[in-house]
């Protein structure tokens, strides 16, 4: 099969069109620690108990269509789910088409109605990893990715080819729990892919497991630089924080004439650590400085104190590499700025609490992120978006999109673990993903700058305030 670039003018969307929430963030809006892949289960009536709790609880986190990982499905979701664990794929096809006209916004459903269009027909297992606990919007977004990555594909290879399956997990973006799942879907040897992890630390923790059990694992979300080269089973295809941590660094120096940056992390988050080093070592080499550090983890933080010493110290920008943990304390440092001074920080702060909460206090703020809708409004992945979601999507599905189109073109070429780790690394690999042509570094990363949007007033979030990009 040739790649989705090739084909995609021939997708022709079928869903309902009933429904219409046209929102710009419509993807904004006992642990496990296993020490080996395969448990180790004696005679020992605690141990064997202990492992069949942990398959129960492993087996509530996976599905790909017997059961809803998101809280309060509704009646006719919940038929297409019962159909479907029946083997019914016609009745659970009705019911979940039908279940998304009453609320087309449902990635979950969404992908099992995928799911059950393949039936009993042979199919490639791919995983996909979210937090989708407590009904995460970040979760949700990289569903809405995934979800419409795999019904193109699907569509592409239809009577000709072998389609795809996602098996939908949930890991709460927890390392503990991120490591069981990691294991267990090594030990599915139908699953040849995995998409995930959320965080940096999260992806750290879990990528021994897929290394050890050779199992391919594309991050769409990860940033951290710790990331790159780590395995060649682990990719990812978001930049890593160097090419965001470059761009804030230059708009810094050239675009404000800046030259004193304050920074505020977290200590807790790779990520964070990860974004703040790379800035730090961006800004000093393009000829300013980060005078001061502070921790947004830390229970002595205090915004006012530290932003008053800033200013009486003459720092011209502050720096937030905060997580999305941290997002309160990051508002609480905006609020104490007061528009007084340039704000800048790293994509987890492209999040609709910080224009929802942020407000006035948070206009102008910089943030770095690998891809803007805007930057390219009318591509065929926005349009085809807009038509299944009845809105935008952000970055984060962005890139799950085209972690399932890289996954799934390498199953197209060589259909088995080792197979799509050799194609995904191979020097003339290209997937078409929603964001360009998908290529990757040796290391296992992607080669693509950054996009700078900044906080404008606006009504297309219809809180007032929008993420708009940087011309």
């Amino acid at each position: 099969m040739e790649t989705f670039k090739n084909h995609k003018f021939e997708i022709i969307l079928t869903l309902s069109t009933l429904g219409i929430l046209g929102a710009f963030f419509l993807g904004i809006s006992g642990l496990l620690n296993p020490k080996t892949l395969v448990s180790d289960i004696n005679s020992n009536p605690t141990e064997q108990n202990a492992a069949t709790a942990r398959t129960a609880s492993l087996t509530q986190r996976l599905s790909d269509g017997t059961q809803s990982l998101l809280p309060d499905p509704s009646d006719l979701k919940q038929q297409g789910i019962a159909a479907y664990g029946q083997g019914d794929y016609a009745a659970a096809v009705t019911a979940l088409e039908a279940a998304l006209a009453e609320n087309r916004n449902d990635p979950e459903a969404f992908i099992y109605l995928n799911n059950a269009r393949v039936g009993t027909q042979s199919a490639h297992t791919l995983a996909v990893i979210a937090p989708i606990g407590n009904t995460s919007e970040i979760g949700l977004e990289i569903l809405r990715g995934a979800g419409q990555a795999q019904q193109e594909f699907n569509q592409l290879v239809e009577g000709n080819g072998i389609p795809i399956k996602l098996l939908i997990v949930n890991d709460d973006n927890d390392p503990a729990i991120a490591k069981s799942v990691a294991a267990e879907l090594v030990n599915r040897t139908e699953v040849l892919g995995v998409l995930g992890h959320y965080s940096s630390g999260v992806s750290l923790e879990a990528a021994p497991i897929y290394n050890q059990g050779k199992l391919p694992m594309v991050s769409a979300i990860s940033t951290s630089v710790e990331l790159s080269g780590l395995s060649p089973y682990v990719l990812r295809t978001v930049p890593s924080d160097s090419f965001a941590a470059a761009a804030l660094a230059r708009h810094m120096i050239d675009g404000l004439g800046a030259q004193q940056a304050v920074l505020y992390y977290d200590s807790n988050s790779a990520y964070s650590l990860s974004l703040k080093s790379e800035f730090t070592t961006s800004v000093f080499s393009d000829g300013g400085e980060v005078m001061n550090e502070y921790d947004l983890a830390d229970t002595n933080f205090d915004a006012e104190e530290q932003i008053a010493l800033a200013k009486e110290q003459g720092a011209d920008v502050i720096m937030l590499a905060s997580s999305t943990d941290t997002l309160r304390p990051s508002l609480e440092v905006m609020a104490a700025v007061n528009q007084e001074l340039p704000l800048l920080g790293g994509d987890d702060l492209y999040h609709p609490q910080v224009l929802k909460d942020g407000g006035p206090d948070a206009e102008g703020l910089v943030v770095a992120v690998p891809w803007h809708v805007l930057s390219d409004p009318d591509s065929e992945f926005v349009t085809e978006a807009r038509q299944i979601w009845g809105g935008d999507v952000s970055w984060r599905s962005a890139m799950a999109y085209d972690a399932i189109a890289s996954l799934g073109e390498a199953l197209d070429q060589s259909p088995s673990r080792e197979g799509v780790r050799t194609v995904l690394h191979e020097a003339d690999f290209a997937a078409d993903g929603a964001t360009g042509d998908v290529h990757f570094l040796p290391s296992g990363d992607r080669n693509r700058a950054a996009q700078l949007v900044h906080i404008q007033p606006g009504n297309r979030s219809g809180i007032g305030f929008d993420f708009i990009p940087i011309q």
